[in-house]
């Protein structure tokens, strides 16, 4: 006995250390893999939070201005380092808007003066885009001026040296014929045209239009007039604004507003008139935002409105779109390039920052005592200049994510052009003025849609094989059927995307009859098979072993569903006219992809059903013997035994294996990205394609701006996508547990 202790006893203690390891492996491992989860949850969140972070103005630099002259507008270039103010009487004065080595704010680098025939009695700036000012003189003449900078990097180190243009020519230009002394003006150019609205001493308001033409001679661009009448109907002119395409201008007077179409130069028309002198307040003055698509109004009341063109009944009118509200009379409105967003300065000495396309009102501070004289803001958004009082400050603006809001992703958007409020996701555009439209309900909605149609496919295939591979077939031939499917599920899912999408997509598109009959042909084929089987002769059937049967439906699965394509150009002709795509098309008014729900369905079930079949099959295959064996012996039938008891136990495992096939469903990107139009829409047609989050993330984070409102907009759909399959998991292991407390006891 005691020879024999000493193996026992080291045998005993080897065992307990390999279940001591393998104890702490699985718990370790298991540990890894939720600190895993935290880092990925946490590292998304850390990429998603600044998005959120509050819009803050910081003075940071204030100097005097070194001009009496009224400012006629204020600018700043693309670094922040450099400052101009354009005055009334021509001086146009370049500053350094901050401390920046050895030059202080407010030092002057540069001087310039605008020269007219005569003595300078309007001026104006550009509303949107780049800065330039037109002058005009009281004998009708005028010239436009633009600052610009020229980069040089003398000993290695960049140097900004600001000069000015003049976009038409330095030599006076005939705004006016008649010579009259001009009042007001409104300017718009681009490289080969521009036009001037002028409003004369007489009361007239001229549009003069230039037009680009090169001398073949000399191969200088010649600028060449033509004028127009403009007959508004307003008794007072309190301000005129162009259009940077120079199709619209807008005259306001009297609380109304003209609004002319100058597409026609030779002959310019009235196209509408917004009447607000029912208002309760009086409107203090108006705007252009970035894109020229958008009048923004301001009222005395603090009110503001945006108003674009929408289509009615009587064409393409302006219409309000949405409101803001402001402490104080607008007094001047700034707008943000390349953005929907702008700022607006107050008569109580406020400013604030709005964004139209979440309609947000993003900041609001009261700097000043009363209305400042003249805001910029800077091309990049993050440093702006106010004049109030003889002084000039400078600010650091953060505002790097204003169109970022909870109404922008999750609620219905009225944007610039479109006829009513949508979800829309672009996020880009060829254009610098476009309007980002990152809306997350469509990604959302076209994620859901994906995995609902794959598993209204994959479930029913996958449950049913699972519990008659594991309650009836035979062992010997679930021996081969289990392992086959369950390799399946190492099938790259690029695979099956590619071929959902070259092979799958237009074959089904050629024979959507076929797609239609199988659903017919093939359970009744299978139903039939089962009743002639039964009228088999006993000595016949009973030479089948039993658990075999379903091998004898393979071959008829095979022959109906061939039969169902074969017949599908007949029944095309005979019920669809001979093109059932453009019947659904035009009879129906059912809009057809190639590339739709359906073919991800039956790609992406096809890819769930090994996940939720192995599971499955276990579940029903674990449940105990004496269960099913003590309900037999009481008398049940087979199916009695596997609905009332077998399904009853193994319903945790089951729910679990279906849970399972959703996350994956959700979680699914190569597949839907490749079978499918990926058009963000929302439409539950099943001929009708989407774009799911994964597939959006795969196909837009290359192109992204790293730190972008778009890029972190990405990381937020990934982090939407966690939390979707963290809520699924969550809700199947609560079902799971309490079926498994419900029927643990039989």
């Amino acid at each position: 006995m005691a020879a024999n202790s000493v193996p026992i006893f080291r045998s005993s203690r080897r065992r307990l250390f390999k279940d001591n390891l393998a104890r702490f492996g699985v718990t370790g491992g298991g540990l890894m893999v939720l600190v895993a989860l935290l880092l990925i949850f946490f590292y998304l969140l850390y990429v998603v939070l600044p998005i959120f972070t509050p819009v803050d103005m910081e003075q940071k630099f204030k100097f005097e201005v070194n001009t009496e002259a009224n400012v006629v507008s204020l600018g700043i270039e693309e670094q922040a380092e450099i400052g101009y103010r354009f005055a009334a009487d021509g001086q146009v004065a370049f500053f350094a808007a901050r401390d920046l080595g050895e030059r202080k704010a407010g030092d002057e680098i540069y001087h310039h003066q605008v020269v007219l025939t005569g003595p300078m009695t309007a001026s104006a700036a550009v509303p949107t885009g780049d800065e330039m000012v037109a002058y005009a003189d009281a004998a009708g003449m005028g010239v436009i001026v633009k600052p610009q900078f020229r980069t040089s990097f003398p000993n290695d180190v960049r140097v900004l040296t600001p000069e000015m243009f003049y976009p038409l020519g330095d030599s006076p230009l005939l705004f006016d014929p008649q010579g009259a002394a001009i009042e007001k003006l409104a300017v718009a150019l681009d490289d080969e045209s521009a036009s001037v609205v002028s409003r004369t001493s007489d009361h007239r308001i001229v549009l003069a239009a230039f037009s680009a033409e090169e001398d073949f001679l000399t191969e200088e661009v010649v600028w060449t007039p033509s004028h127009a009448k403009i007959d508004s109907q307003l008794n007072t002119v309190q301000q005129m604004l162009l259009t940077p395409d120079q199709n619209h201008l807008f005259i306001r007077g009297d609380n109304r507003i003209e609004v002319w179409n100058l597409r026609n130069l030779a002959k310019p028309t009235l196209k509408q008139v917004i009447d607000l002198r029912s208002k309760a307040s009086d409107v203090s003055t108006m705007g252009l935002l970035t894109g020229a698509s958008s009048l923004l109004i301001g009222y005395d009341n603090g009110d503001i409105s945006q108003w674009f063109e929408v289509n009615g009944e009587q064409g393409r009118k302006f219409q309000r779109i949405r409101g803001f509200k402001s402490d104080g009379a607008v007094t001047e409105f700034v707008s943000e390039k390349g953005r929907k967003g702008f700022m607006v300065t107050t008569d109580t000495g406020n400013v604030a920052i709005y964004h139209t396309t979440g309609q947000s009102r993003l900041f609001e501070q009261h700097f000043t005592a009363s209305s400042a004289e003249a805001l910029t803001l800077a091309p990049r958004h993050n440093a702006a200049l106010l004049e109030y009082d003889g002084d000039i400050y400078f600010f650091d603006v953060e505002n790097e994510y204003p169109e970022v809001t909870f109404s922008a992703l999750w609620t219905k958007v009225w944007y610039e052009g479109y006829p009513d409020p949508q979800y829309v996701w672009q996020s880009t555009s060829g254009s610098d003025e476009f309007e980002p439209k990152l809306s997350l309900m469509p990604l959302t909605f076209g994620t859901i849609k994906a995995a609902l149609y794959a598993m209204l496919i994959a479930v029913p295939i996958a449950l049913a094989g699972a519990i008659y591979t594991a309650y009836f077939m035979t062992p010997s031939m679930r021996t081969w059927v289990k392992p086959t499917v369950e390799i399946m599920e190492a099938l790259p899912t690029v695979i099956l995307g590619f071929l959902a999408g070259l092979w799958l997509a237009p074959y089904i598109e050629d024979n959507l009859p076929g797609i239609l009959a199988i659903l017919i042909l093939v359970p009744f084929g299978i139903l039939l098979s089962a009743y002639l089987f039964n009228l088999l002769p006993k000595d016949i059937t009973n030479r089948l072993p039993d658990g075999w049967q379903a091998a004898m439906l393979v071959p008829v699965v095979i022959f109906f569903g061939w039969a169902a394509f074969a017949l599908s150009p007949g029944l095309e002709d005979l019920l669809f006219e001979g093109n059932a795509r453009v019947f659904i098309t035009n009879e129906l008014g059912i809009s057809f992809d190639q590339r739709n729900a359906l073919v991800v369905g039956l790609a992406m079930g096809f890819a769930v059903i090994p996940t939720i079949f192995s599971i499955a099959e276990d579940a029903v295959f674990s449940v105990p013997g004496h269960l099913s064996n003590g309900s037999l012996a009481l008398g049940a039938t087979r199916w009695q035994t596997l609905t009332r008891v077998v399904l009853l136990t193994a319903s945790p495992g089951i729910f679990s294996a279906v849970m399972m096939g959703l996350g994956r469903a959700v979680g699914e990107t190569m597949i839907v990205l490749m079978a499918t139009g990926n058009t963000p829409m929302m439409d539950w047609s099943i001929f009708q394609g989407m774009r799911t989050l994964s597939a959006n993330i795969a196909v837009e984070m290359p192109e992204a701006e790293v730190g972008s409102s778009h890029y972190r907009i990405l990381f937020l759909s990934a982090f939407v996508l966690f939390v979707l399959t963290f809520i699924f998991n969550t809700i199947s292991e609560f079902v799971r547990q309490r079926l498994r407390e419900k029927y643990s006891s039989m």
